[in-house]
């Protein structure tokens, strides 16, 4: 578990996020981040969970994830079989934000235990000890998923969803954009501009089938190539048009962009 103690995460508000989620923590309203990989999702529940000084619990979705996995098991140990909490569980004990990453990802049958945790009765029920485990006001449900890559493959269902209260999210404007590259990555504001300035080309690449378009996270990754003595062709390279496509023609037209947009 997430200390929310220590100095703020580094995060720029694009709009009114901050308040709205505020807003939703104080009343207990379940809350749902819908946006594109990278665009700063994780950092902002980081972020809020250190403004609301409270404990943040995450754990990242896949296909396997069962309710167990959530909620809990019993473990054989030195003593016999014991029961060892879940980090759902625990999140919910402690009053914490539990940030579920990618929460499509898992099992459907998984997602429907958290609807008693999404309405008035703020509650977690463990089927296996038969105990009901009563969410304190600290305690807040935070999901995430991107709806562009995800709706292709599997989608929340209608009545999951309208348990949430959705903030859309987007890569920032290029200007905070530059800022968030500068700082995260330790460039020059110069070498920030061109690597935002290269993102925002490269995305417009999705009509040509770039399943996924460079992230924020993806920039300041090359930034940080770049800040350890890296040239910056070979940083792009590497940290931007590789992880983006195998596609030989794809990553033709992208080696080319950066080509066009170093000079």
């Amino acid at each position: 578990m997430a200390d929310a103690g220590g100095g703020a995460p580094y995060y720029l508000p694009t709009g009114n996020e901050v308040a709205l989620f505020e807003q939703c923590h104080a009343r207990g309203l379940a809350v749902m981040l819908k946006g594109p990989t990278g665009c700063g999702k994780t950092r902002f529940v980081e972020y809020m969970a250190w403004r609301l000084g409270r404990p943040l619990v995450t754990v990242s979705c896949h296909d396997d994830l069962g309710t167990a996995d959530l909620v809990g098991r019993y473990l054989i140990g030195a003593a016999g079989t014991e029961w060892h909490d879940g980090p759902l569980t625990r999140a919910v004990r402690a009053g914490a934000l539990c940030y579920l990453d990618e929460v499509v990802e898992a099992r459907q049958d998984t997602v429907v235990i958290l609807h008693a945790l999404t309405d008035h009765r703020r509650a977690l029920f463990i089927e296996k000890t038969g105990e009901t485990v009563t969410a304190p006001p600290g305690f807040q449900l935070v999901v995430s998923y991107n709806p562009g890559y995800q709706r292709m493959l599997k989608d929340m269902k209608p009545s999951t969803r309208q348990r949430f209260v959705a903030l859309d999210f987007d890569f920032p404007a290029p200007e905070r954009e530059c800022e968030i590259v500068e700082h995260e990555g330790g460039v020059a504001r110069d070498v920030a501009h061109t690597l935002v300035t290269l993102g925002r080309r490269l995305r417009g690449l999705r009509d040509r089938g770039l399943a996924e378009v460079p992230s924020t996270r993806v920039l300041v990754a090359a930034a940080q190539l770049v800040v350890s003595g890296i040239a910056l062709a070979d940083a792009c390279h590497a940290a931007i048009v590789g992880p983006l496509t195998d596609d030989p023609e794809l990553a033709g037209a992208m080696r080319d962009l950066v080509a066009a947009s170093i000079g």
